[in-house]
């Protein structure tokens, strides 16, 4: 009986620890070089357009008014102000949040050709997790979309905040850090003008970036649920004005 029992657990070991090995040896591949991988993105030409600012998909697109946008869980209005942690630009216009799995690439790029207008830090004590582990499964996994808009990390987690103004529009690029988020490293300055498509930080791990554009009159060309590619999907169209944003 001993014996027996010996032989099953030595049977039982062999195809576990390959099992093991392997799980690991995929884990170290996603975060060690699949995560951060950096792929060539050639942006769309066309006129008149504001370009995915990060991979991922889009869990919110919302209307803003008197500064304020309503959140419909929480039976209240969130100011812009907040989310941002910085003055806006304007009372009215759209915000569109972006959730970046760690299966995205975690690059975030120029929407627009603009300048640099500000960049605004705001650090946190501790940042909250963004998802719970079934939202995390779906969002991740399933490739499904959650409404994260009313969660508190929202409004309390480390961000940096992209004032970008440009071809007649003003818009910021909220980056905003998960729980386990080491840092954002950011590749611009304050005043220094970007192309359209250009590299302009990285996030560690998962994490979520907001587009808060200060004009009304757009057209999205993207819905909720959707997977879309910074630098290469367009998420939006506007009238351009005459020049760009130096």
């Amino acid at each position: 009986m001993v014996a027996y029992a010996f032989a099953a657990g030595a049977t039982f070991l062999k195809f576990v620890i390959p099992l093991v090995v392997v799980i690991a040896a995929v884990m170290w591949f996603l975060r060690r070089v699949w995560f951060y991988r950096d792929p060539v993105r050639v942006p769309p030409a066309e006129e008149g357009t504001i370009l995915a600012p990060a991979d991922g998909k889009v869990v919110y697109i919302k209307p803003f008014q008197n500064g304020e946008v309503v959140a419909a869980k929480l039976g209240q209005p969130i100011p812009i102000q907040e989310i941002m942690k910085a003055p806006g630009r304007s009372d009215r216009g759209w915000i569109l949040g972006i959730y970046m799995s760690p299966l995205d690439v975690h690059f975030n790029y120029a929407p627009i050709s603009a300048r640099v207008e500000e960049m605004v830090h705001t650090q946190a004590k501790v940042n909250l997790p963004m998802v719970d582990l079934w939202e995390y499964i779906r969002l991740t996994y399933l490739r499904r979309a959650v409404d994260l808009f009313s969660h508190r990390y929202r409004l309390v987690n480390e961000r940096l905040t992209v004032f970008l103004e440009g071809e007649g529009l003003k818009m910021a690029m909220v980056e905003i850090a998960d729980k386990f988020v080491n840092k954002i490293n950011s590749f611009i300055t304050p005043d220094q003008a970007v192309a359209r498509g250009q590299k302009v930080s990285f996030i560690e791990r998962g994490s979520q970036v907001d587009l808060v554009i200060f004009n009304e009159d757009i057209e999205f060309t993207v819905q909720v649920g959707q997977q879309v590619y910074g630098a290469r999907t367009v998420v939006a169209r506007y009238r351009p004005a005459s020049g760009v944003g130096h």
